[in-house]
């Protein structure tokens, strides 16, 4: 099975194509830094080719949802100095998903209470998860100034830097799934009529600005970026997703960076367009507004050059030894849906793997 295969990238030899997708999982202590729970769920999952970690603001003001983690202050770096110790120990890779919410969150939903903002004062119609519980209307976000998206880079460069103070392998920017650098791209969330809005080019000033940075500051073979094109997740509008994607791709491989995160969709076929156009690492992932991923698409997918590696979420949340089973053909565990975004391990770090008899083995947290 090619899914089960070696794969090499300029900074990492990867056991296999088997990629663990972030998944936002809000266990973290109020201060934003990750629990004791957050290095076993990973740890548990080290066989994984590469671990992407759920989203981690780069700042407090990019706090997209209660409870969601940070990689901002020295507390954070050292918590999660202990998750990529952890996944490490057990010869596993981690990169550190790096997602400003942008117009996304409620100040009370924030630990510094800020107010949201976005390329543009565009409302985010989901009702808003607050820290002290219970759910909130959302309010209309705040348009960001000139002065605050230049200062942007900045800050996604000093969490990339604090990423490889923690020992994570790498940093994924989230351009994806309605977070703040695909604001910038997508139709409805940037109106703006200055040089960050209107034509292609200047929709994508903002969000190359980011990532030149975070190259700048960690280096291109430890910058990663995940886009999701024609994505109406959570409300994002892209009529015509092609041709921006076409320039973004075009810019971002000329950068050489470590590798393109790409999610598929069935109005615009991402995979299929964009993959001629990048010839660096391409991480596919085929479940997003779909079924699971499973490991015949998966397959299917690699077998047809459409990506190098594939990224499994659902998957991944019950079986904390995907691959062992995938490589067995072993059946997967179910998720207990209403655990999913706890505080604690119940539902998160406390499924078994599948023992040799056929029978759950015991959770193998530390």
């Amino acid at each position: 099975m090619h899914l089960l295969t070696e794969y090499r990238t300029a900074h990492l030899t990867l056991p296999n194509r088997v990629v663990l997708a972030p998944m936002t999982r809000l266990r973290s202590h109020p201060d934003g830094s990750p629990t004791a729970a957050v290095a076993d769920f990973y740890a548990q999952r080290a066989a994984a080719g590469l671990i992407v970690t759920e989203g981690i603001w780069p700042h407090s003001t990019g706090q997209s949802e209660a409870w969601v983690p940070g990689l901002q202050t020295p507390a954070h770096v050292a918590a999660w100095r202990a998750v990529t110790a952890a996944v490490h120990a057990r010869g596993g890779r981690i990169v550190a998903q790096l997602m400003h919410g942008g117009r996304k969150n409620h100040p009370l939903g924030r630990i510094d209470g800020s107010h949201p903002a976005g390329p543009s004062a565009v409302l985010d119609p989901d009702p808003v998860h607050l820290i002290a519980g219970g759910k909130a209307a959302p309010i209309v976000p705040a348009a960001l100034t000139r002065d605050e998206i230049r200062a942007l880079p900045a800050q996604f460069a000093a969490a990339a830097r604090n990423a490889v103070a923690a020992g994570f392998d790498g940093v994924e920017l989230h351009g994806a799934n309605s977070y703040l650098l695909h604001q910038f791209l997508a139709d409805n969330t940037n109106l703006r009529t200055d040089e960050y809005g209107g034509s292609i080019a200047n929709r994508l000033r903002a969000p190359l600005a980011v990532v030149d940075a975070v190259a700048a500051a960690i280096g291109a073979h430890r910058t990663a970026i995940r886009l999701s094109p024609g994505n109406p997740q959570f409300h994002m509008a892209e009529a015509d997703p092609a041709p921006l994607y076409r320039a973004l791709v075009a810019e971002l491989d000329r950068r050489e960076l470590a590798y393109l995160h790409l999610t598929d969709n069935d109005r615009y076929r991402a995979l299929a367009d964009l993959r001629p156009r990048w010839h660096g690492t391409l991480i596919g992932n085929i479940g997003e507004n779909r079924a699971p991923t499973d490991a015949a698409g998966a397959e299917a997918v690699l077998r047809a050059g459409h990506a190098d590696l594939i990224s499994f979420g659902r998957a991944w949340i019950a079986n904390p030894d995907l691959v062992h089973r995938i490589s067995h053909g072993l059946p997967l565990a179910a998720i207990r849906d209403e655990l999913l975004y706890g505080r604690d391990a119940r539902g998160y770090s406390d499924y078994p793997e599948f023992a040799a008899t056929g029978a759950p083995a015991p959770a193998n947290g530390r």
